[in-house]
């Protein structure tokens, strides 16, 4: 599948990979300050999401097969992983998978376990918007803001949307096969995976996604692994913690 992406800087390569309904854009002030600090970043929108292909298929292993093809059609070797959430499971796949093409991974607030289903009112407000029917972004704020309380949740989600070829509001995300796969979306590692990448898993102080009693399940699965806590900071750690993230994350790379 042929990935929609962005590229900035010359040097080490570092591939960004976002978050369930996000997109590369959601690290475009991050990705200029690695590039400031001698990397060559991409940011790909991942299967389904912003600007790359639709597909009927989504799931990890075809989601780390995408990310074999991009390294080679981009003539890359030993790259870098950044994986936010989503992204991490798939940097998770990507490093077992293709231990060759990989250099130094960093997951972002996600574990190896399995996660439940917990985007039933993130899916609820997506579906009350009909952006086929509206004639601007503002109503379609008001429409989330109904169903949804946290604005970094509620901007998000708007930046997916856009003006199609017939002047009409349209989500860039592909949410028919979201939502058919979202069980895939927090599935666990698979018990036969081993990773012997270095890696670093960043939680955020007031997510819950990555707990200390996870530690022990981590290291069973990843041979050479780190941990780092960002303060002042939930599930959007990157976002909501800039500074102190890109500090931790480069001392790592470097």
């Amino acid at each position: 599948m042929n990935l929609f992406f962005k590229k900035t800087g010359a040097g080490r390569p570092l591939i960004i990979l976002h978050g369930l309904f996000g997109m590369g854009d959601n690290w475009a002030t991050l990705s200029r300050a690695y590039a400031e600090k001698g990397f060559e970043v991409f940011v790909p929108d991942l299967r389904n999401h912003g600007r790359s292909p639709h597909a009927a298929e989504f799931n990890y292993s075809l989601m780390a097969k995408d990310l074999s093809e991009f390294i080679a059609l981009n003539g890359l070797t030993k790259v870098s992983l950044i994986g936010h959430s989503m992204g991490g499971k798939v940097a998770m796949y990507f490093a077992a998978l293709f231990p060759e093409q990989i250099d130094k991974l960093i997951i972002v607030d996600i574990g190896t376990k399995y996660y439940p289903p917990h985007h039933q009112s993130v899916l609820a407000a997506i579906h009350a918007v009909r952006p086929e029917e509206l004639t601007s972004r503002k109503e379609a704020e008001a429409i989330l803001r109904e169903s949804l309380s946290e604005e970094s949740t509620i901007q998000f989600l708007l930046k997916n949307l856009y003006w199609n070829e017939k002047e009409k509001l349209d989500w860039r995300f592909n949410l028919e096969s979201i939502e058919k796969n979202i069980e895939e979306v927090g599935g666990a590692l698979p018990a036969d995976f081993h990773i012997e990448t270095p890696s670093l898993f960043i939680a955020g102080e007031r997510s819950g996604y990555i707990k200390v009693e996870d530690h022990a399940e981590i290291k069973k699965d990843f041979s050479t692994v780190e941990f780092a806590v960002i303060p002042d900071a939930g599930h959007w750690v990157h976002a909501e913690n800039p500074e102190d993230f890109f500090k931790v994350s480069l001392s790592f790379l470097s």
